[in-house]
């Protein structure tokens, strides 16, 4: 079945849209759907998932923090390895290996009996949900016609709200069956729950073709006798990039370490500066230290900069504001003398409460981006969401103090802070061409979340360190951490402008 491009015709996007068209968005929305409603699952079960799994006296917020990172860590591996699958088998093979991975991973989590099988489910369901978005938003940039790719990708990435939203009536209605008796651990029967979506990987399966772009690209790459497709040598341009690129991850993840199982009583700040100034090190020399192509290896570096701010800014700011709803709720129920014994249900409900509400805004805003940075171009929109990024987090950890404000600012932030991830899917497919788009996309995406992984750890340690002596110290720690949005500010102006650009090609013919 033939997936090019079909003529262009005037009037809205979608009417360029044939009916395969519309069946490839179909499947890569869901794909990433259900893939964002498990890393929501995640999100709202893991403190209960913790109270449940941990013996008494263990800390259950630094646990949670353990289990976080190690998803993300695992997220990270699984981008970098199947973005590079996604470019030598294909996308739609690449797409239904991650879908089953991350399903079948996340209903065994509701299995584990103890922290450290709990953290292997969480690892294993990271390679997954890290390899997913590369291969998905390839798959859609590659099918599209020119004028309506980026709304497509908007709409992809804006459906993803639609994942989280579903997560929160799912911990909506498991709350309330737990806080009424009818069920026992609302944790475990979301993570059941979370592994439905392997079925649409018979789908994919059945009636997913690869794009004929893609199979253009591996036809001239053999007849040219060149380098497999998907190679971080060539993104890169350096035949030598291995060896630096391991002693980076060993720096990173000397950092994590350190920051999560370290001793309080080592000079943390020093030694992880000088960790991070190793990593950097050793990265710069992974990236530019051949004489290959530079135009993909400095596309690579700005988009993985401007992933890092966004990607730590939720991580590590945005989805912690759940836990802050989960404390201010858990005071004004014990306030109002509500039996100890439904509060729980009741916080795990209010709590999907306001999952939905930041997610009904990131629905908007990640539409909203598609249609202003097709107006006024990618970085200036960009720009615009950054600030708003650092002004409405700040917002909600400085001044949401009551039930009622999670209406509104909720939304806010949603709209603000999420805007940014449909700029990633617009933007990255946009940089690289098509026999590396999978790998610079899931580089891009992807390595930042090793430095991510220590966001929750960070934030940790200012609440348990730096602001212990204040009475909400969650709050200014959140507010300090909102400072990560001014990276992506500072990357921008040495971003290229992409906006009414084809996707970019190999002149040599390698990917026409």
């Amino acid at each position: 079945m033939s997936t090019s491009p079909t003529a262009p015709v005037s009037g809205p996007w979608w009417r360029e849209l044939n009916r395969y068209h519309w069946f490839v968005l179909i499947v890569a929305a869901l794909g990433w759907l259900f893939d964002t409603m498990d890393q929501q699952l995640f999100n709202l079960a893991r403190v209960p998932a913790m109270r449940s799994l941990l013996k008494p006296g263990e800390d259950v917020a630094l646990y949670s923090g353990y289990s976080t990172a190690i998803f993300l860590i695992g997220w990270a591996t699984g981008g970098l390895t199947f973005g590079v699958l996604g470019d030598r088998i294909g996308r739609a093979k690449t797409m239904m290996w991650t879908i089953l991975i991350y399903s079948i991973c996340t209903g065994l989590s509701a299995l584990s009996v103890g922290f450290w099988d709990f953290a292997f489910y969480r690892f294993i369901t990271g390679l997954g949900v890290g390899g997913e978005f590369a291969v998905g938003v390839s798959l859609v940039a590659e099918v599209m016609p020119d004028k309506a790719r980026p709304h497509a990708l908007g709409l992809l990435q804006a459906l993803s709200a639609v994942g989280n939203v579903s997560a929160a009536l799912i911990s909506m209605g498991l709350g309330h069956l737990e806080e009424s008796g009818a069920i026992g651990s609302a944790w475990r029967w979301m993570f059941v729950i979370g592994a439905v979506p392997a079925l649409l990987a018979l789908v994919i399966r059945s009636r997913l073709k690869e794009p004929e772009r893609w199979t253009a690209a591996r036809a001239a790459q053999q007849a040219s006798g060149r380098k497999q497709m998907g190679s971080y040598e060539e993104l890169f341009g350096n035949a030598n990039w291995k060896r630096p690129a391991a002693i980076a991850a060993g720096f990173i993840v000397a950092i994590i370490a350190m920051a999560f199982f370290g001793s309080s009583s080592l000079p943390k700040l020093k030694i992880g500066i000088g960790l991070a100034i190793g990593a950097i090190a050793a990265g710069l020399w992974t990236v530019y230290g051949g004489n290959g192509d530079t135009r993909w290896r400095r596309n690579a570096m700005i988009g993985l900069l401007l992933a890092l701010s966004g990607i730590i800014g939720l991580w590590g700011i945005g989805f912690f504001s759940i836990d802050l709803v989960r404390s201010v709720f858990q005071k004004s129920f014990a306030a109002e003398g509500m039996d100890p014994a439904r509060i729980p249900g009741a916080v795990t409900f209010w709590a999907g409460v306001a999952t939905m509400m930041l997610n009904v805004g990131t629905f908007l805003g990640i539409t909203a981006f598609s249609h202003v940075s097709q107006r006024i171009g990618r970085r200036p929109t960009f720009a615009i969401c950054f600030v708003l990024a650092l002004l409405s987090t700040a917002m909600v950890f400085l001044f949401l103090k009551e039930r009622s404000q999670i209406f509104w600012m909720m939304p806010v932030m949603g709209f603000c802070q999420l805007s940014l991830f449909g700029g990633y899917a617009i933007y990255f497919p946009e940089l690289f061409p098509t026999r590396l788009r999978s790998t610079g996309i899931s580089f891009c995406y992807n390595v930042g979340r090793f430095a991510a992984a220590s966001g929750p750890a960070v934030l940790g340690l200012l609440t348990s360190q730096v602001y212990k002596d204040q009475p909400e110290p969650m709050r200014y720690a959140g507010l300090t951490m909102c400072a990560v949005f001014l990276l992506g500010l500072i990357v921008l102006p040495f971003a290229p402008e992409t906006r009414n650009q084809p996707l970019p090609e190999d002149e040599r013919g390698f990917a026409h």
